[in-house]
Order: C-alpha cells, then structure tokens, then sequence
C-alpha cells in the first residue's frame, strides 16, 4: 500500500530571501523548484502545507529581547509575507509558528493553521505518514521541522534541490544534512520524485 503524502514548504517570506531582514544567499533561487513540486502534489491531490515565522514585535528570539536573530517576519509586515514568486494553491494550508514570545519555533511542529490545530493534528487528519520537505533554512527551521518529524513516527524525504541554509558556520547546512539523514530521513531532487 503507498504510503500517504504531504509536501511541507517551510518560511519562503521575503525576510528570508536576498534583501530581506534576514536574507539567505540564493533563498530566492530555490522558488522555482519549490513551485515544480507544488505543481506535481497538486496535480495529484496531496495536501499542501505551508509554514511562516509570524512573531510578535517583542519576543526572545530577537536579539535585542536576549535572542540571537535581527528583527525579521514581524505579523502582518512585508518582511513576513510570503516571496511574490512562491506559488499557493488555494487549496494551500498555512500554518503559522513563533508567536510565543518565550520560544524560537524552528520547527513547523510547532505551528498551527487558522482554527489552533497543530500542524501534528492536520497531518494525522489526512492520514499522512510520508512528509516531503523544502524551504528554508536547511540548517534551522528544515533541520528542526524533519527532526520533529522523524521523533513523531514520519518517512520524510528532503527536497535537496529546494532548500536552502543561513550557513553561520560555512559547513551549517552540510552538516544539518549529514544529521538528518543519519536519523533516517531521505533526500531527493524533482527527477526521483514518485507520487
């Protein structure tokens, strides 16, 4: 029996990507695969789901409240708006995360839609058990996203041709890959995808 499937964007906002508050090199260049396998899980009828950092103006993960990030996708601004070239299917699930100013929320598993339902409870409402991954940052919010998922019972598989790393360190997103796969998640491009 084939596995149930989801594709997870994660934070494709414009303070993310070149120009933005917290702009990643090349965060920009990943859009047009991430649009490829949107299409691909739309033409099949597999759930979307789409995640965003919507802070408060004052929470720790600011470095001037004690965090370690400039400003960036303050609710409702520019900055966390999602990248005019990323395309939502309307059929799209958003689910936003970072609002407890006490807390970073890397992880997509710590986001909820519209109604508060975690994004744990929409995946087990579908009935998915195979999460594909893409977005940003590889070595932050997707390393933490794919770790939640693995701990939670998931298959998940990397997107490797659409993500995207803050690399602090210059080995950051290597090494993120390195450890996400050592905890068994997989990794493939556009041309291995089977749906």
């Amino acid at each position: 029996m084939k596995l149930k499937k989801a594709l997870l964007i994660v934070d494709i906002q414009n303070d993310f990507c070149p120009g933005g508050a917290l702009g990643i090199s090349g965060g920009d260049k990943i859009i047009t695969a991430i649009n490829k396998y949107i299409g691909r899980f739309s033409k099949n009828k597999l759930p979307i789901f789409i995640s965003r950092d919507w802070h408060p103006k004052k929470t720790a993960h600011f470095k001037k409240f004690g965090g370690v990030w400039p400003v960036h996708c303050i609710e409702n601004t520019r900055g966390a708006a999602f990248h005019p070239k990323l395309k939502i299917p309307k059929e799209a699930i958003i689910i936003s995360k970072g609002m407890d100013p006490r807390q970073d929320s890397y992880s997509a598993f710590q986001a909820e839609d519209s109604h508060r339902q975690s994004l744990a409870n929409l995946l087990k409402i579908f009935g998915i058990e195979e999460i594909y991954i893409a977005g940003l940052a590889t070595d932050y919010c997707v390393k933490y996203s794919t770790i939640d998922a693995l701990k939670k019972g998931f298959e998940v598989k990397i997107l490797k041709d659409a993500v995207a790393g803050v690399n602090l360190n210059p080995e950051d997103s290597k090494e993120a890959l390195r450890q996400i796969t050592a905890m068994g998640a997989g990794e493939i491009s556009f041309l291995n995808l089977k749906l």
